[in-house]
């Protein structure tokens, strides 16, 4: 086997991207402090083409240098916004009605493996199907101390939980971010 290189990848352009169709999934950062952790989650999204990126409360906007370290150009080709608090992110996503999951662990929450998105809508007319489906949907990844705020959980619609078997209790936020974006993309654009 040989490794490909860059231009044999066919990678979209930021204006290729831009324009797009994208996986129905906006991603929260509640309170996310790193800046490492937040380039990355910006390089994970462009990579499954997520929809958009709310950064709330402390987390640190673009440009930045920092970002720019582990997002490689991914806040450059992924939407953002920045909120003063998650809630209003939350309350504006409910607006548009976005099913909103917090990523934590709760009582009664669905584990990973559990997650059944609705698959996107079959255009009658076209017999194709549609990009953006009939759901979109919001993942809230909280602080790397305190996680998702419970205000900011009793809002949400569900709570996503990653099954984990050794003795830590966490993920890192940008892991965690991989992981459930991948499932995401995997049941909505995979199958």
């Amino acid at each position: 086997m040989r490794k490909l290189r860059t231009i044999e990848m066919n990678r979209l352009s930021i204006e290729e991207f831009k324009e797009a169709d994208k996986l129905p999934l906006t991603v929260v950062l509640d309170d996310v402090r790193s800046l490492y952790n937040v380039g990355s989650v910006f390089r994970s999204a462009d990579a499954f083409r997520v929809e958009a990126i709310y950064l709330c409360g402390i987390t640190a906007t673009p440009p930045n240098a920092e970002i720019h370290k582990t997002a490689l150009g991914g806040e450059d080709s992924v939407a953002w916004r920045y909120f003063a608090h998650t809630e209003e992110a939350v309350e504006e996503l409910h607006r548009r009605g976005v099913f909103v999951y917090s990523v934590e662990q709760v009582e009664g929450s669905t584990k990973l493996q559990d997650l059944t998105p609705r698959l996107p809508a079959v255009s009658r007319e076209e017999g194709e199907n549609s990009p953006a489906g009939d759901r979109h949907y919001a993942l809230i990844l909280g602080n790397e101390v305190k996680g998702v705020k419970q205000t900011v959980v009793d809002m949400s619609d569900g709570c996503l939980e990653i099954p984990q078997f050794g003795t830590k209790h966490s993920l890192n936020v940008s892991v965690t971010a991989g992981i459930v974006i991948w499932e995401f993309a995997r049941r909505l654009l995979l199958r």
